[in-house]
């Protein structure tokens, strides 16, 4: 019966694969009220491995929608729903597994959360210009912000990727593929005076890097310790705590487009390979002015 197949599984799960006593719990949860379903849709006191159909568990994922459960928590239980058919499989318990087929509910679309002019300005200037490490900080937060680049792409520059000469910045992105990026005047002027400092740092650890962004120690920054240094700025300057590094890439995008740049440009600085990736900004855009217009417009 699969109510024995249920504890042999969670074993397998707690001994073989060395899950987490959170993710057994979690499997543990999802399964029981599949089973629970199961027995009560049938009329039976225990499940046997022919009830375990496709269309029993069709009904399941139907059921949950009727009770309002979230597009989140249908996805995990069809998500356990099909592990647990691929054991059963693996055992021989199963000659195919029923939910393998089965599609889960679509997921609403996030709009990627992103910073105003204002808050951006905020914590450009939080970092303190006074020592070298604040002038790394900014340095750093205005190369993201003006380029659009992700935070694995910053700590992965080198100097000869660097011309500030023309202000632009050669990127390898996902894939290993390469992409010019952009640099402003602000941008720039913060580049060099974090480029002295870097200097100076290194004379003083006597060592040699090619990294553009160094920690004390003179060597590479780490995305964890750009995500800290990040983290420490937004204290300071009193903004949103769910502000990430990727926050300041969002911001770019949507600014962007804002000011009227032309959607494929965008693409190409951001290093998408589809458009509608990039569309997903022209859709913040457009929510801001839909709420812009309620809020001013008299007949809205």
């Amino acid at each position: 019966m699969l109510e024995q197949g249920l504890a042999d599984f969670l074993t397998h799960l707690g001994l073989e694969k060395n899950a987490s006593d959170k993710t057994v719990k979690s499997y543990r949860e999802d399964l029981t009220q599949a089973l629970s379903f199961a027995r009560d849709h049938l009329k039976k006191k225990q499940i046997a491995p022919t009830d375990w159909t496709t269309r029993l568990l069709r009904a399941f994922v139907a059921w949950l929608h009727e009770q309002k459960y979230a597009k989140t928590t249908i996805a995990r239980r069809l998500a356990a729903v099909r592990s647990f058919g691929k054991y059963l499989c693996r055992q021989s318990v199963l000659t195919a597994n029923p939910a393998q087929g089965l599609r889960g509910p679509r997921p609403d679309k996030q709009l990627p959360h992103f910073l105003t002019l204002a808050d951006i300005h905020k914590l450009l200037v939080a970092p303190r210009d006074t020592d070298w490490a604040g002038r790394r900080d900014r340095a750093m937060l205005e190369t993201l912000y003006a380029s659009g680049i992700r935070v694995s792409e910053l700590v992965g520059l080198d100097l000869l990727t660097v011309d500030l000469n023309d202000g632009v910045i050669t990127v390898r992105g996902k894939g290993k593929k390469e992409r010019l990026a952009l640099l402003g005047p602000d941008t720039i002027k913060a580049v060099r005076r974090w480029l002295d400092d870097r200097a100076a740092l290194l004379k003083q650890v006597n060592k040699d890097t090619p990294a553009v962004f160094l920690n004390n120690k003179g060597g590479r920054l780490t995305t964890r310790s750009v995500g800290r240094l990040l983290e420490k700025h937004l204290k300071t300057a009193g903004l949103d705590p769910r502000t990430s590094p990727h926050t300041l890439r969002h911001s770019f995008a949507t600014h962007m487009l804002d000011a009227g740049a032309d959607i494929r440009g965008v693409q190409e600085l951001l290093g998408h390979k589809s458009l509608a990736t990039t569309q997903v900004y022209t859709h913040v855009s457009t929510q801001r002015l839909q709420k812009s217009y309620q809020k001013a417009h008299p007949r809205s």
